[in-house]
């Protein structure tokens, strides 16, 4: 198979129900305070990991590959049978995400850092 390769997952996406009390259980777990800490969204780095806590409280975690270039990997993805989510867009800094379905349904992410 030809085309980009990724460059790991590196984010990883959880939904919650209670932001607050989630934020300390993954403080516990990671040993580190979050680097961002707002009500829509609260961000840790840890060993070169990004988790993400998102209120809403439904689905499974997201899975996010980054990738150098996001429009051609969302192509191949969806030559080979994927269905796109949510195309590309930007989410602030020059960060574009997507999100994609599996032929099982599974929700896989994209980044692509400018």
């Amino acid at each position: 198979m030809t085309g980009a390769s990724t460059q790991g997952i590196r984010t990883v996406l959880h939904p919650v129900s209670d932001l607050a009390k989630a934020k300390a259980v993954y403080a516990a777990l990671l040993g580190v305070p979050p680097q961002t800490d707002a009500p829509f969204y609260v961000g840790f780095e840890a060993e070169g990991q990004h988790v993400g806590l998102v209120p809403g409280g439904e689905g499974s975690p997201v899975s996010y590959w980054h990738v150098p270039d996001i429009e051609a990997k969302l192509a191949e993805v969806t030559a080979a049978g994927a269905t796109v989510k949510e195309p590309a867009h930007d989410v602030g800094g020059g960060r574009l995400v997507a999100t994609f379905t599996d032929l099982d349904g599974n929700v896989l992410g994209l980044v692509q850092d400018r």
